[in-house]
């Protein structure tokens, strides 16, 4: 965790009935040695998109149209190494069985939740690790890993929707950046094409958003839930639109926001969208290609929400689970040991 974050108190801060209850928190994961904090955002309205007169707009980020979005938490950072190993080489296993950690009852369900295969590949790519955010991951182990930690902590995350997203970033202005319209001071906020050398660097370097967010701006790209059609927002009903997602029907593409390390300036605006695509996945040997790493993507990495209420069930299963056949056989024959 960064030097110097504003104050998060340990659970059960997580703990709110309605959105006058929520406050800042950090989560511990249980038997592992990761900590996150989560942020508060207030339910509201807002117009998704940017205006046709903002410059370096393109043309998938209209018509804006006016989205709702209910009360949620947001992670302060994005999702970091020292986290996502936990999961990804099955830390919290090995120390249980060290008897390093202690075990919890909730074990037994995050045991169960499908974990990434060995990678063929350092996926940090001759990068720093602590403190640094997770990439590579497709959009499918991001979703198993919200899975994962909502099993261990016993509290239901998930990745954020396009809308959700973009509110956050926002945090309550109008402008192509959080900070304003001038591109000239994206440097205090952001690392970008210009200024990152080459790599992404720690979450929290640069300065939040006016909601406390870090690196909304840059760093890494961020996965959301949604696919990617530069129609979209034309599709969209007439009035203010609740809480869209626009769910994926094929693996590609598929949306990541914010820009990175590798983007100029005009892809790190609020309202800037990008696809995914087939060759990042270029240098990954395996056939049928993994369907845990991007390895020509180490400027993709994610953060978590937490909506303020619980969804049912059978929503859970859709933000969490494969939502392709084919991705559904895969991760079943992982799972039972199958070929």
């Amino acid at each position: 965790m960064p030097p110097g974050n504003p104050p998060a108190t340990l659970v059960p801060a997580a703990d709110a009935a309605t959105p006058g209850e929520m406050r800042p928190y950090s989560e511990l994961v249980p038997g592992a040695p990761a900590r996150f904090d989560m942020v508060p955002i207030a339910g509201g309205t807002f117009s998704m998109g940017s205006p046709e007169d903002e410059g370096d707009r393109k043309q998938s980020e209209g018509p804006q149209h006016e989205v709702a979005v209910e009360p949620f938490w947001m992670g302060r950072y994005e999702v970091t190494w020292d986290e996502y190993h936990v999961f990804m080489l099955k830390l919290d296993l090995d120390l249980r069985k060290a008897g390093e950690s202690e075990s919890h009852p909730q074990d037994k369900w995050a045991d169960a939740v499908s974990r990434p295969t060995p990678p063929y590949v350092p996926m940090n790519f001759g990068m720093a690790i602590e403190g640094c955010p997770a990439t590579g991951v497709t959009q499918l182990a991001a979703k198993q890993y919200t899975k994962w930690l909502s099993m261990k902590t016993g509290r239901f995350y998930r990745l954020p929707s396009e809308a959700e997203w973009e509110y956050a970033c926002r945090a309550g202005t109008k402008t192509a950046y959080s900070f304003g319209d001038d591109p000239d001071e994206i440097d205090d906020y952001a690392w970008h094409f210009d200024n990152a050398g080459d790599a992404y660097h720690p979450v929290g370097e640069k300065k939040p958003n006016p909601w406390g967010l870090y690196d909304m701006h840059g760093n890494v790209a961020e996965w959301v839930l949604d696919r990617y059609d530069t129609g979209y927002y034309a599709t969209l009903p007439d009035g203010t639109a609740q809480s869209p997602i626009a769910w994926p029907a094929e693996l590609y593409p598929r949306v990541v926001r914010g820009g990175s390390w590798d983007d100029d300036p005009d892809g790190l605006r609020s309202a800037a969208r990008l696809g995914s695509k087939k060759g990042w996945k270029v240098q990954d040997p395996q056939l049928p290609k993994s369907i845990w790493y991007h390895t020509d993507a180490s400027f993709v990495g994610f953060r978590v929400v937490r909506p303020l209420h619980e969804p049912t069930a059978e929503e859970k299963a859709r933000y969490w689970e494969p939502d392709l056949a084919k991705s559904r056989s895969i991760l079943e024959r992982q799972r039972t040991g199958a070929r």
